[in-house]
């Protein structure tokens, strides 16, 4: 088939992947030595061995031309260009290690984007492997009987003349691997049963491991993981707990019409995005598989299929499920579907809003989110002080648990909770406590006490950090949320035990999101800090037990997929977070990467002034763009006594100083494209000025002009002309020759009112030199 505008996209995406990928701390581009076409007159022997030479660049360059018939051929030219460079050159070379990993991203992307057709298992026919195996078949052949003629079993040599058959079925990246072909097809995981008597890995909290972004995750890797989690038990679905019962058949027809008109601020319809769902539900991974759609509920409802508020309630939670399931996160028909779950949850509350149905926080009870929240402690007021540094305990029961729309919330749970900034970018956080509000507006009702975990796009980083797929940051935030906020559980596993196996149920199932934590992020200090011991970031209730998320292992450790910065891909997103220049430690002081910053504790007065202006800036933002408007507010921000004043989304901190880095005065991200950012070495910034306040290397946009700056005038012309005159008199060039002339009013004041001038004293010198010619010394020789 041909290609069609779709796939070319795709393809194109996965190239520019390729060439943007880097080596470790972005020093070289990996791709680079795979652009062009290797030196015909450099290196003839290399088109002597190499059947079909390619590159990246005549990959692209044959894409754009159109004359790819087949999506497949444009990746098996791609493909080519690595195994080949895998062929000629020894396995150890550089050259060898970037053309390995380059492959497996090549793998990776092209599976990710479902508009290409898998990938083939095994290389092409026109590949230096498969050619030159083809041609030493004959030879080995011919060879073995006579090797074998001092041997005494024939029936071994027919054995071994067979053995080189399963080399061209699978080969292997590196050369010297074709002669191992049966180790090559061990490793390949075995498919195993839908089956729980699998495998558990338990035994308390590992220590962390050290591993690189730069390790690349191949095929081979996803095959493993794919295979377990196919024998992984299924969720069963929402169990019978936490359903509304206090729903007539009027209040349901109200709910759905409710949901189904409502708008945002910009007048946009969110059900859009639920009725833009197929109402057939084939999603994998999904509890049910029976027709499910807005429309569907609301006839129900009108027709009163609905015999208890219950069902109704169960299967309006199950509408939001499959809609979560059919969008990516971070997408704005995801967020959509959020904002009206979230309405959904407090029209079903104890106290609902009452329409026209408006909300600054997206129905959120928090005024701000990850990336905007401040501590209530903070000494800048601001409606954003919202969460603290340790669990609060006053003013409430702690429970055990929390039954809510059919999920049972216990302790070290992790959640998806509403984001008042984007809900497109759900919070996640872990369950510390469970409690019972005894507030007197909320006495009685239930709520959580959560750690908060900040996405890559929610923090400030180098353009050089890379981050795993998935990646979550542990903060010091903690907030207390009511049950209505609550989205959906998920799992968070930190990295040691991530790349071991996948957790064991009832903390996850496949289908569940599921992100992983290595290390810390100080938002105060803008640093990232590596965990070096798990037990400090979750609840010390479950320290040390070996119950608390045992995991199904791999048959080996598994790496994640390694992805830049998000705000270098090529859509812009609006996030609290952003693009910073790596922190430059001053002479004297060892150099830290961003990744691993140390814990000292900055200096109190600047980071507090720091903070000041940073919140002044946003507090005239927030006010200025958002005006203050007669709506209705929902009332559970009320009821946890913070403001319900708009909020300013998606506000940005912006920094006490103008960034006049040469990476901005570029134009930024956006600009440089995959242009490769690099910082000067401390050896070589101590040599150059830098900035007093910011510690920065000074630049210019050019070298400074070398001519002559002349001083400015330091007289008036009306002195300046008097001191002309005054010496021409006195060389007996009266211009004027009047001596009232000479008296010229400098500071402008009326002639008539100066005194008379009076002739200057003559200077030591001039009078030293009237005595000498007296007495004539001026003629005497000079010795």
């Amino acid at each position: 088939m041909a290609v069609t505008a779709a796939q070319k996209t795709a393809i194109e995406e996965v190239i520019r992947a390729l060439t943007s990928a880097t080596s470790r701390r972005a020093k070289r581009r990996l791709a680079d030595m795979f652009l062009d076409l290797v030196d015909k007159d450099s290196w003839p022997e290399y088109y002597e061995v190499i059947p079909q030479p390619r590159c990246i660049n005549g990959v692209k360059s044959t894409l754009a031309q159109n004359k790819y018939k087949e999506p497949l051929d444009a990746f098996q030219d791609l493909q080519l260009v690595f195994l080949n460079a895998l062929y000629y050159n020894e396995p150890g070379s550089q050259i060898a290690k970037d053309a390995t990993t380059l492959k497996g991203i090549l793998e990776n992307e092209w599976r990710q984007r479902s508009v290409l057709p898998a990938p083939p298992t095994s290389a092409p026919s026109s590949s230096a492997q498969k050619v030159h195996a083809k041609k030493e078949q004959p030879e080995r052949a011919a060879a073995q009987p006579a090797a074998s003629k001092p041997q005494t079993a024939p029936p071994a040599q027919k054995t071994s003349s067979k053995a080189p058959a399963p080399s061209t079925v699978k080969v292997d990246p590196t050369p010297q691997a074709s002669s191992q072909p049966t180790d090559a097809t061990s490793a390949k995981t075995p498919e195993r049963g839908a089956s729980p008597d699998v495998d558990v890995d338990i035994g308390g909290t590992p220590e962390p491991e050290v591993v690189g972004h730069d390790s690349a995750r191949d095929g081979e890797s996803d095959e493993i993981v794919r295979q377990l989690e196919k024998g992984l038990p299924r969720w069963e679905g929402f169990a019978d707990v936490g359903w509304t019962d206090e729903l007539d058949a009027d209040r349901m027809i109200d709910i759905v019409v409710a949901i189904s008109k409502y708008r945002d601020e910009s007048g946009n319809r969110l059900a859009v995005s639920i009725e833009a769902v197929p109402e057939e539900t084939n999603i994998p991974d999904l509890s049910f598989n029976f027709p499910l759609s807005l429309a569907l509920v609301e006839s129900r409802a009108r027709m009163k299929y609905y015999e208890t508020s219950r069902t109704f309630d169960k299967e309006m939670s199950q509408l939001f499920l499959k809609a979560r399931r059919w969008y990516e996160v971070g997408t704005e028909p995801y967020g959509n579907v959020l904002v009206l779950q979230r309405l959904y949850h407090a029209l079903t509350s104890p106290n609902p809003p009452q329409p026209p149905y408006a909300s600054a926080t997206k129905f959120a009870a928090l005024p701000a989110g990850p990336g905007i929240a401040k501590p209530l402690h903070d000494s800048v007021e601001s409606d954003a002080r919202v969460t603290t540094f340790r669990v609060a305990t006053k003013d409430r029961k702690i429970i055990d648990e929390i039954q809510y729309k059919g999920w049972t919330i216990r302790l070290a749970d992790w959640l998806h909770l509403s984001n008042p900034d984007d809900p497109s970018r759900p919070i996640v956080g872990q369950v510390f406590k469970c409690f019972l509000s005894q507030d007197s507006q909320r006495k009685g009702q239930p709520g959580v006490s959560v750690s908060w975990y900040y996405r890559p796009e929610q923090t400030f980083h180098p353009s050089s950090r890379q981050f795993w797929e998935k990646e979550v940051f542990k903060t010091s935030h903690f907030a207390d949320h009511p049950i209505e906020d609550i989205i959906e559980k998920i799992a968070c596993q930190f990295t040691a035990r991530h790349l071991r196996g996948r957790p064991r149920p009832p903390f996850w199932y496949p289908g569940w999101p599921l992100y992983v934590c290595d290390s810390r992020y100080n938002d105060r200090d803008r640093v990232f800090v590596k965990i070096k011991n798990w037990n400090s970031c979750i609840p010390e209730e479950v320290r040390k037990k070996e119950e608390f998320m045992p995991i199904y292992p791999f048959e080996r450790p598994v790496v994640p997929r390694s992805l830049p910065s998000p705000f270098l891909g090529a859509q812009k997103i609006k996030a609290p977070g952003g693009i910073i220049d790596a922190p430059e430690k001053p002479e004297g002081e060892k150099a830290e990467p961003a990744a691993a910053a140390t814990r000292k504790r900055p200096q109190r007065k600047a980071a507090a002034k720091a903070e000041a202006e940073r919140a002044g800036s946003t507090k005239a933002t927030a006010a200025a763009t958002h005006p203050t408007q007669p709506t209705t507010q929902y009332a559970a921000s009320t009821a946890y006594g913070y403001s319900t004043q708009a909020q300013s989304q998606y506000a940005q901190h912006i920094p006490p100083h103008e960034d006049r880095s040469i990476y901005a005065a570029a134009g930024g991200a956006s600009a440089l494209n995959n242009a490769t950012v690099e910082e000067l070495p401390p050896e070589t910034a101590r040599h150059f000025d830098r900035d007093p306040e910011t510690n920065e290397v000074l630049w210019f946009a050019a070298p400074p002009v070398d001519i002559v700056h002349r001083p400015p005038p330091r007289y008036s012309l009306k002195y300046l002309a008097f001191l002309a005159r005054k010496r021409k008199r006195e060389q007996g060039h009266d211009p004027s020759g009047d001596a009232e002339a000479m008296a010229v009013d400098v500071d402008d004041e009326d002639a008539s009112r100066q005194p008379k001038r009076r002739k200057m004293p003559p200077t030591v010198t001039e009078q030293l030199e009237a005595l000498m010619k007296e007495h004539g010394l001026d003629q005497l020789p000079l010795s």
